[in-house]
């Protein structure tokens, strides 16, 4: 009697689940998001540009466009924010790339359109909430890994956009985690200003005259890793620590290779995938109001904050990272 009684319990709820997932399904031309970023040449924003487009096919009949500039450029993006503005956007995906970028977040706000970050916040900003790692634990557990592969000693570059906060958030778990090992220091914080270049130079100005005095390069963003690996491999510099950040395939590369310890992966796909299917449902059932920190309510309808996690890739594991990132194109 009670198994029965809990088959019928398990066939009511998934009939009202179909129920509401068939009231979800419907979806029009009046639907619009835009997802907003710079640097989208980058194997990054790539990555999260599918998964932005692969949860906009699930929404049959809604439109949706991934718009930004090519490169580090935070006017263009304040630019694209006033043209998701003007085309009347029902909802903004978008990385704050530069502080200023909340003036432009709260003008969307102002016009009635709900507004998301990911991967980089704007907590100062009316944004309902953020969806991204966790970057202060990501920059943690990077730094216990320099740690260890330090042995516990040595100077550490750190190649960074310190204006950032999620690069900030980063530094500051890296700064946290090599606490515990005080022979470890950080000498030098260089500002790559979205330009990898920097990376690039900074780094033949040290294999060339300064390799003695540095031990490991620390890249808090997605450019400056392959470029510091580039020019040790160049100048036949070996025993240099490298840790990265993010996924692109010339850092994989360099992981194999040996060239660089490890890497930080995030989420990209993930977090642009769960901000569309978020969007879509505040479309559906906006909140009472825009304007409200929702992060103060104990019974808020929204999250303050989503974590789509971090992983450590390094020789160990980059074989089957690769693999998935292929299985994933072929579907």
């Amino acid at each position: 009697m009670l198994r029965s009684r809990r088959i019928l319990q398990s066939i009511s709820a998934a009939a009202g689940l179909l129920v509401l997932l068939s009231c979800g399904s419907q979806h029009s031309a009046d639907e619009y998001f835009v997802f907003i970023s710079t640097n989208l040449q980058i194997s990054y924003w790539k990555t999260a540009g599918t998964g932005f487009a692969n949860a906009g096919a699930l929404l049959k009949g809604a439109r949706y466009d991934f718009w930004g500039p090519q490169n580090y450029d935070p006017k263009a993006e304040r630019d694209a924010v006033d043209l998701a503005i003007q085309k009347k956007a029902t909802g903004i995906l978008i990385s704050a790339a530069d502080p200023t970028l909340k003036d432009s977040i709260d003008k969307a706000v102002a016009a009635g359109i709900p507004v998301i970050t990911v991967d980089s916040d704007s907590p100062s900003s009316k944004r309902l909430f953020f969806i991204g790692t966790n970057n202060y634990q990501a920059g943690f557990n990077g730094g216990q890994r320099l740690a260890k592969e330090l042995k516990g000693k040595g100077n550490v570059v750190v190649f960074t956009m310190p204006d950032q906060p999620n690069l900030q958030d980063r530094l500051r778990g890296y700064k946290e985690a090599l606490a515990k090992t005080p022979e470890i220091k950080i000498t030098r914080v260089v500002d790559i200003q979205g330009d990898p270049r920097i990376a690039f130079d900074t780094t033949t100005q040290i294999a060339g005259k300064e390799r003695d005095k540095v031990d490991a390069f620390v890249c808090l963003e997605a450019q400056s890793g392959k470029e510091v690996a580039s020019v040790l491999n160049s100048y036949h510099v070996s025993g240099k620590i490298v840790i990265a950040m993010d996924t692109d395939p010339e850092t994989l590369d360099w992981i194999q290779k040996g060239l660089i310890a490890a890497t930080i992966s995030q989420k990209p796909y993930t977090m642009a995938y769960v901000g569309m299917q978020m969007l879509d449902d505040l479309y559906h059932h906006k909140p009472s109001s825009l304007d409200k920190d929702w992060s103060v309510d104990s019974y808020a309808p929204i999250p303050s904050f989503v974590d789509t996690g971090s992983d450590l890739i390094d020789k160990s594991n980059v074989d089957a990272f690769i693999q998935a990132g292929k299985n994933l194109s072929a579907k």
